[in-house]
């Protein structure tokens, strides 16, 4: 008698798809900043900030829910999917709930920044890797790029959903209904990441002629060390730092830029941005199959320079136009979402799959490390000068200072992986026992 397993690999995919879905809150920041600006305004002694302070706690968060990943990529391989996206639920819910509870700069900067970037961290590492292991590797693109557009379309909900709830029952009580809620849909969905069990064969890998299944690896297998001795890493990191650190900018504070033109609605800039953002990671990963990465980082680094140029008449304008207006938010979010799917991949084909886990944590680094930085300058710049402009001008020579980089690194074709291929699992793809065995008689 042969073991089969019962293949979970949809299962798998939806769970951790509703799992970005509920962390992508991160993206909806400047719905809430939108309240904490209204408060301080109106001096009303509920937020008691400086105006300079209303995206620190937004910035803490990117940074924690950067670094937080490589300690997320180790948990996963000691104990697995299950505990380690169970843990970041619990966290963001800490976090949220400790925000309903104080209006202080130091509680939201520990809440949302500190306690809600860490669970993200956690629970965005743990969702893609079980799910990529119950597929082959031709549908390895397809199933990364649909669990990874659950945390890209999030604001489509939750923006909307925010707003209203804003109104109705005001930001305290808001974030501890997000806290409840998502610490239910993120612990109870945690518990469908499940890992297929040792030795596992996805049903459309291929055989040979003997039947057969063959093994194969990558060519290069780089360690965390060897990776960071390279020069491609620092090219590669910087370049990064730009690309993600620009739309995190621009995303957190989308919000206020629509104000103008969408005095009443300004949260659809939010959400059609979402859409964009989620389509941009799709997209840029099917066409850096077809082009090649470095093309594609290059036409998006380039495309994302002309938009933040576009951007500085547009936003500045005393009656600007709210189709133009959702229309920059959208390729704003498409080129930006191109980044996680585009990185990811330079990542895997330049170091390997063997330390993939820990070596793609290091290089998000260069995302956390970004939206920190860009998202405070740019609030600090807002700030002193009454606009956006001068964030717009800084972003636009960064990006074709990004774009420029590009030529400096080796070209990075997508890593081949000959038929029939067996996913072994690495560093970061460990292989717990999970999946249902189902006994039957050979035929």
């Amino acid at each position: 008698m042969t073991q089969a397993v019962k293949n979970k690999g949809w299962m798998v995919t939806f769970a951790g798809t509703g799992i970005n879905l509920a962390l992508g809150i991160l993206y909806t920041w400047s719905i809430f900043k939108g309240s904490i600006a209204k408060s301080i305004e109106a001096k009303d002694g509920i937020f008691s900030w400086s105006a300079a302070q209303m995206n620190d706690p937004y910035s803490v968060c990117c940074l924690c829910f950067a670094f937080s990943m490589i300690i997320a990529g180790k948990c996963q391989d000691k104990v697995g999917p299950r505990i380690t996206a169970f843990i970041g639920g619990i966290l963001v819910a800490i976090g949220l709930l400790l925000c309903s509870q104080s209006n202080s700069y130091a509680a939201w900067l520990l809440g949302f920044g500190v306690l809600a970037g860490a669970g993200i961290g956690f629970g965005y590492s743990a969702a893609t890797p079980p799910a990529l292991k119950w597929f082959p590797p031709a549908k390895t693109g397809l199933i990364a790029g649909l669990v990874v557009a659950g945390f890209g379309l999030a604001s489509v909900y939750i923006a909307p959903l925010s707003e209203y709830l804003l109104k109705t029952m005001g930001i305290n009580n808001s974030m501890m209904l997000f806290g409840v809620a998502f610490l239910v849909v993120v612990c109870g969905l945690s518990l469908l990441l499940v890992n297929p069990p040792q030795g596992y064969v996805p049903e459309a890998a291929t055989q040979n002629k003997k039947g057969a299944v063959k093994k194969s690896a990558l060519s290069v297998d780089a360690t965390p060390a060897q990776m960071m001795k390279s020069a491609n890493f620092y090219v590669l990191w910087f370049i990064y730092f730009i690309g993600a650190g620009v739309g995190l900018m621009v995303i957190s504070s989308i919000a206020g830029m629509a104000k103008k033109s969408m005095p009443n609605a300004a949260f659809l800039a939010v959400a059609i941005m979402a859409v964009g953002n989620a389509g941009g990671r799709i997209i840029a990963g099917i066409l850096s199959d077809k082009i090649g990465r470095n093309y594609t980082m290059l036409m998006m680094l380039l495309f994302q320079a002309v938009l933040m140029l576009a951007a500085i008449p547009l936003v500045g304008a005393e009656h600007p136009s709210a189709v133009l207006m959702l229309l920059l938010a959208t390729f704003i979010g498409f080129n930006y979402g191109s980044n996680l799917s585009l990185f990811p991949s330079l990542t895997k084909d330049l170091w390997g799959l063997k330390s993939f886990g820990i070596n793609y944590g290091i290089m998000f680094t260069a995302w956390g490390i970004g939206g920190f930085v860009m998202s405070r300058v740019s609030q600090m710049l807002q700030t002193n000068t009454g606009s956006f402009s001068s964030s717009f001008l800084i972003a636009a020579i960064m990006l074709i200072v990004g774009a420029g980089l590009t030529f400096s690194m080796k070209a990075s074709k997508p890593a081949t992986v000959p038929a029939g291929v067996i996913f072994e699992p690495q560093l970061g793809f460990t292989m717990a026992d999970g999946g249902e065995k189902i006994e039957k008689k050979d035929t």
